[in-house]
């Protein structure tokens, strides 16, 4: 995985020793919040006094009620009162980097959704995903009452291999931030929002992100060689315009409402003219 060298960031992204890796018992999971390493294995985690036992109604990645031995999040991060990043960096065994606001973590003790980590009992292991024969473990990232907090499809990291302290992705990566003097109702700005939750845990921009699942889209960008409607059609149904198997997921009005999609778009074609170097 990238790691930022951007002057002043918690460059805290550890390398998975899962990779390679079948045995869901070899399996660790790694959290850094400044301080040093911290490793996991699903043993450890299941043997917390505070595991429970948790069922997601409407799970995102296998798309009905699923129950899971869990601890929660902000009990296995202690996080100090004033922590010094304001995002967590959730990263997967194939590429996948969900960046989660701290906030969102913070808010399950307030109301918000909840979030858990969920650990594949090697003994008893998970089913596997729709279409494939892995399960979402070792280590899945969770929610209860998602819709308390708005929670973004892809802020779900199944196969999690760490958990990283970092900035927020625009102040990492200035060059994917719109203009200064861009209205702060401009469709674009909350559009870098949006893209921020659900496109850069896969893609790239202008070389801003982790992610590695996906092309970077701002070098080509799309609105370059595509028409918004040809873009909103991909989005919603990958497979109506690149056929069968694709690894893109579709997304539905449920995981990106209409406003949010044309958003993305006004975002994408803000970056289109954007002329900030890329990060190297």
């Amino acid at each position: 995985m990238r790691v930022s060298t951007t002057p002043g960031v918690l460059a805290l992204a550890v390398v998975t020793c899962l990779a390679g890796l079948g045995r869901a018992d070899d399996a660790v999971l790694t959290v850094d919040l400044g301080s040093g390493p911290q490793r996991y294995t699903a043993a450890a985690l299941l043997a917390r006094l505070d595991v429970k036992r948790i069922t997601v109604p409407n799970d995102v990645s296998y798309g009905h009620a699923m129950s899971y031995s869990a601890v929660p999040l902000l009990s296995l991060l202690d996080l100090p009162p004033e922590a010094p990043f304001d995002t967590l960096q959730a990263s997967a065994t194939d590429g996948f980097v969900s960046q989660i606001p701290l906030s969102l973590v913070r808010g399950g003790s307030e109301g918000g959704s909840r979030a858990w980590i969920a650990i594949q009992d090697p003994a008893r292991p998970w089913p596997g995903l729709p279409g494939r024969d892995i399960s979402a473990g070792p280590f899945y990232l969770i929610w209860e009452h998602p819709g308390r907090s708005s929670i973004g499809s892809e802020q779900w990291p199944s196969a999690l291999a760490s958990l990283s302290g970092v900035m927020a992705p625009a102040q990492r990566w200035p060059q994917m931030a719109v203009g200064k003097d861009l209205p702060s109702d401009a469709p674009a700005r909350r559009g870098q929002e949006v893209f921020a939750t659900q496109c850069l845990p896969c893609h790239r921009i202008k070389g801003a992100g982790a992610g590695q699942m996906g092309p970077d889209l701002g070098e080509p960008n799309p609105t370059q060689y595509s028409t918004p409607d040809a873009l909103r059609l991909l989005i919603r149904n990958p497979e109506s315009v690149y056929g069968p198997n694709q690894q893109m997921p579709r997304f539905d009005r449920s995981m990106l409402s209409d406003p949010d999609l044309d958003a993305v778009i006004a975002y994408l074609s803000n970056m289109a003219g954007n002329t900030a170097k890329s990060a190297k």
